[in-house]
């Protein structure tokens, strides 16, 4: 059965203003004075509309989703990542390693990696890693669809039924990550499609290419953004020809985390891109995401601006697999308690001083001067 857009558009919600109000109005009682706690109040000002309730609640279970795929158009060197790198990050990850085990080892979250179009053999990868794999890698976008709509429409349920696990298993805060070679061309595909920009200005330095490969990826970019605008309407098919496995996956993982009222912290340009695509399909999904930090990727920005998304950190940072998510949890972490366990502190009023107490000298009236007229 085919996907019903508009009707999964209709489940997602606003945050709970009124939870909002109520922080809002008892954060100055806690701290002493309005703004106190600058942006932390901003983020646990969104962790109250989110969760939802009386008060805010300390994140007790965050989990990292880690979606991973190849892409076809890696094949025109747009990267300095070699063949088989992809599957080797997946490996370690899925192991606890890498960036994104370390960190959420440091951090307390645990870690969920997804393969879903890793051009590897799925045996060489973990069973629970592997089993929701699409295909082998999409296909070269500047040239051919990334997918085919079937594949598409499988990937975009893959994720949202991850997100149901996730939040079933009892996460209170889900991080959202990729690993992937080709996928800030991707990503900068998507972006530059939805927000009207040229190739140029959309992408950045990935990886950390050379000046040969900019231009190599400008052009396959120039190329694939022709192919991608005439199907800007619908969603699903822009996934299938300008997209990914994986980037279909993250899209249905964010609107199903909006429809079940669960945040997530978005990471890089990737799931950025991929949260551009779903603000098409649910115009209020992004009220349910925070952004983790900012990439020097063109069109990490312009994704961010484009959802009124201002992130947490900017440390320059382009390593991907979920890093610059995990990086920001204690920052979200730290709201959320502070704003559950400050106490409201009341003021202090002015002791009133017995009747018969005599005032002191000090505090006696000044006599009133003579200013009678008579001679």
């Amino acid at each position: 059965m085919t996907l019903d857009l508009d009707s999964l558009s209709a489940l997602v919600e606003r945050p709970d203003d009124e939870a909002r109000a109520r922080l809002k109005a008892r954060l100055p009682q806690q701290t002493g004075a309005a703004g106190a706690l600058g942006r932390l109040e901003d983020v646990a000002v969104w962790l109250a509309g989110v969760q939802g309730g009386e008060t805010v609640r300390a994140i007790a279970r965050p989990r990292v989703v880690v979606f991973a795929g190849d892409h076809g158009v890696a094949a025109r060197e747009v990267s300095v990542h070699p063949y088989g790198h992809t599957a080797e990050a997946v490996r370690d990850a899925a192991a606890g390693g890498g960036a994104v085990g370390l960190l959420a080892e440091q951090f307390g979250a645990g870690v969920r990696v997804v393969d879903m179009a890793v051009d590897a053999d799925a045996a060489t990868l973990p069973d629970a890693v592997a089993k929701h794999r699409v295909r082998e890698a999409g296909g070269s976008i500047d040239r051919q669809d990334a997918l085919t709509p079937a594949e598409a429409e499988q990937a975009f349920r893959t994720g949202m039924e991850i997100a149901d696990a996730e939040i079933d298993g009892g996460a209170d805060l889900l991080l959202l990550g990729d690993i992937g070679v080709g996928n800030t061309t991707v990503a900068a595909v998507l972006v530059g499609a939805l927000t009207g920009t040229d190739a140029a200005a959309a992408i950045g330095r990935g990886s950390g290419i050379d000046d040969a490969t900019w231009i190599r990826k400008c052009a396959a970019i120039r190329d694939a953004l022709r192919r991608a605008r005439p199907v800007l309407g619908d969603p699903l098919r822009l996934l299938a020809v300008s997209g990914g496995a994986d980037f279909a996956a993250m899209s249905g993982f964010l609107l199903q985390a909006a429809i079940r009222r669960t945040p997530v912290v978005l990471d890089g340009v990737a799931s950025a891109a991929a949260g551009l695509v779903v603000q098409r399909v649910a115009y209020r999904t992004p009220d349910w995401w925070l952004a983790g930090h900012v990439t020097p990727e063109p069109s990490h920005a312009k994704a961010l601006d484009r959802m009124a998304l201002e992130p947490l950190l900017d440390y320059k940072l382009r390593y991907g697999e979920g890093t610059g998510a995990l990086l920001a949890l204690p920052i979200v972490q730290a709201a959320a308690r502070l704003a559950a366990e400050l106490p409201v502190t009341e003021p202090v009023a002015d002791e009133p001083k017995p009747a018969d107490e005599a005032p002191a000298a000090d505090e006696l009236p000044a006599a009133a001067p003579d200013i009678s007229l008579e001679k």
